[in-house]
């Protein structure tokens, strides 16, 4: 018990090391490639030791990669280097971003503008939580679905119809889980935009995050269309509720992410630092200082001393699966893409012979396709993004890939039966994420997915010029 315990504090110790010093290297500090690649090895074989058969398959798959590319490539180590370089760059952005997820989770004033949004009354429910949704991915990520997903299920559960209760169950859970994929193509928080901004020639937030917003509209409206034209019409409509609160709530809501997004955009225009490198510091700043604010104005369990001594021994070491899963996906991506390209070359698969515009469709459904089999989107797109030939070669802005990307990326978080998202929309619904993912998304994917496509070929022929 007390080895694990040891390995568990220090992984994380070594995790908030990595992200300090990634961190400082993007801030123009002096930190050399072999200790950022060698904390990442180490990182990964520390985590290894105390995670499930499933995730150590993936360890599994990297190492018999790095073989392969061993024997086929001259050049396998720099590329596993790289490989190495991509996981930790995953990690340390998981771990800055596990820092506000951390002090927002204890915020009575979430806390309290979730409960509202969740007891909409039926005619503006779905909007409120989506809406609200959104706004919440772009603070916690994925504990945006935890916190309201939570608080959907504990509302519907008030309602005695069993009907209504599973009717009301589905809406609101769909409503999160779409307000939450409408974040991927643009927060400067996403994996989605931190990811491909990172793997595409000449790309960046700045110029990418405008096309991005546009795929996010096309992402909430037509999830809100949807649930307008086919909600149910039933005979004895329940009651209506009076709602505790107003929309004032929302105003810390606000006001945190306005902060937020003016110290983000200020360091990246001003110092032009990327949006990635001013996160893994700012982030991990402003959580400190709200965890502080909490600490005076709530104390007990809020303690800034016993928040963090919980942080690093029980919250950074619970994620290390998820840590293991994505790491392990950036680095097999990476490897795997050198001895994927040959093999499509045998297969008469050359994408530099593909027009431009069959290349932008392709990867909004590919991405999702390729989830259906079990592939991360992380992995997809690290596999994918070194087969497309540059932006310059297809006569398109770096924007119009990014925007493409991350609109696939998004729809891999409606459908696949293995992404977080279903996974944890299907706990709270009572139903297995397949379900999620194929009949409770199934119809809305093809329809936002056409959307999608149009929207993706309109910004890179049209708007652009």
């Amino acid at each position: 018990m007390a080895f694990t315990l040891i390995l568990d504090r220090l992984s994380a110790g070594l995790l908030i090391v990595l992200t300090c010093l990634f961190g400082f290297r993007e801030w123009g500090a002096g930190v050399p490639d072999f200790l950022i690649e060698g904390l990442a090895f180490l990182i990964l074989a520390l985590l290894s030791l105390r995670v499930r058969a499933t995730r150590k398959a993936f360890v599994l798959v990297g190492v018999a990669l790095s073989i392969s590319l061993a024997i086929a490539s001259d050049d396998w180590l720099g590329l596993s280097l790289a490989g190495l370089h991509k996981a930790a760059f995953i990690a340390a952005f998981f771990t800055a971003l596990s820092t506000l997820r951390n002090v927002a989770e204890t915020s009575p004033s979430l806390q309290k503008t979730g409960k509202f949004l969740a007891t909409q009354p039926p005619g503006r429910r779905y909007a409120a939580l989506t809406v609200g949704g959104h706004l919440f991915a772009l603070l916690i990520n994925y504990g945006s679905i935890s916190l309201l997903g939570g608080l959907a299920a504990q509302s519907a559960r008030s309602e005695a119809d069993p009907l209504i209760r599973r009717l009301r169950t589905r809406r609101m859970l769909l409503a999160i889980q779409r307000g939450f994929i409408a974040s991927l193509p643009w927060s400067p928080l996403a994996f989605a935009m931190a990811i491909t901004t990172a793997l595409i020639p000449g790309a960046t937030w700045a110029t990418s995050v405008l096309p991005g917003l546009g795929s996010a509209m096309i992402i909430l409206l037509s999830g809100w269309a949807m649930d307008s034209i086919f909600k149910p019409r039933l005979a004895n409509p329940p009651q209506r509720k009076p709602v505790e609160g107003s929309w004032s709530l929302l105003t810390p809501l606000f006001l945190l992410l306005a902060l937020l997004g003016v110290l983000v955009l200020g360091f990246h225009i001003t110092l032009g630092i990327r949006v990635v490198g001013v996160v893994m510091l700012v982030v991990p700043a402003i959580s400190i200082a709200w965890a502080i604010l909490q600490d005076r104005a709530i104390g007990g369990d809020a303690s800034f001393v016993s928040r963090a001594r919980r942080y690093l021994s029980d919250e950074l070491p619970s994620y290390k699966g998820e840590v293991v899963l994505l790491m392990m996906a950036g680095y097999i991506g990476t490897v795997g893409a050198p001895l994927l390209q040959p093999l499509m070359m045998k297969l008469g698969l050359d994408a530099d012979s593909f027009p431009a515009w069959a290349v932008l469709t392709l990867l909004v459904w590919i991405i999702p396709l390729l989830g259906q089999f079990g592939m991360n989107p992380i992995l997809a797109v690290t596999l994918i993004a070194p087969l497309i030939p540059d932006p310059g070669a297809l006569n398109i802005a770096p924007s119009a890939l990014v925007v493409a990307i991350a609109s696939g990326w998004a729809l891999s978080g409606a459908t696949s039966p293995f992404t977080a998202t279903t996974l944890l929309i299907g706990s709270f619904g009572g139903v297995s994420a397949l379900h999620v993912g194929w009949k409770w998304n199934g119809g809305y994917f093809l329809v936002t997915a056409f959307l999608l496509t149009i929207w993706v070929l309109v910004f890179s022929f049209l708007l652009q010029g």
